[in-house]
């Protein structure tokens, strides 16, 4: 059984001769109730302490516990974002090189087209030279011809052809005239 402080005070000694003094076991009775008292308040206070800490303690541990899956969690999607992004950017870079290949392969063939549009165009200045020339000498020909046949030298047109003309042979026959 349990005592409480009412029980210490009020507990009564049997008296016997040469017993203890009355009034100094009194005293000494309310002084150890009252301690007693003042302990057990305290205990009571220290358990309702323990109590609240107990709680603390378990709302602390859930929170830790939510916090680590919490870190656990981010730390997936960090490592899911990581691997996204290096996926994304393997990608970005394959299709760049694609993309490149295609500009290069673009560039060649058209570098091709123009290497044989300036060939058959060098082909096509030969060919109108040699005609331009076959021409001319065919146009002296007739000229010469014609001095030959007694036309008037008087006309003075027929005169300016022949003379451009015969000028136009001494050059290409000298050489001197560069853009033929």
């Amino acid at each position: 059984m349990r005592l409480t402080p009412l029980d210490i005070q009020n507990h009564r000694f049997a008296s016997r001769l040469k017993g203890y003094d009355a009034q100094e076991v009194l005293d000494f009775q309310r002084m150890v109730a009252h301690d007693y008292e003042s302990m057990l308040h305290e205990n009571e206070s220290l358990k309702d302490r323990l109590r609240q800490l107990e709680d603390r303690v378990k709302e602390l541990m859930g929170h830790e516990q939510m916090l680590r899956e919490t870190i656990i969690t981010a730390q997936s999607m960090s490592e899911d974002l990581k691997r996204t992004a290096i996926r994304e950017s393997e990608m970005m870079v394959g299709q760049a090189e694609v993309r490149a290949e295609k500009i290069l392969s673009a560039a060649q063939t058209s570098a091709n087209r123009l290497s044989d549009q300036i060939r058959e165009l060098k082909a096509l200045r030969g060919r109108l030279t040699n005609e331009i020339r076959t021409t001319i000498e065919t146009h002296l020909a007739l000229v010469d011809a014609l001095a030959t046949d007694g036309v008037e030298a008087e006309d003075p047109i027929v005169q300016g052809k022949v003379t451009f003309l015969q000028q136009s042979q001494q050059s290409r026959d000298t050489g001197t005239d560069g853009n033929l």
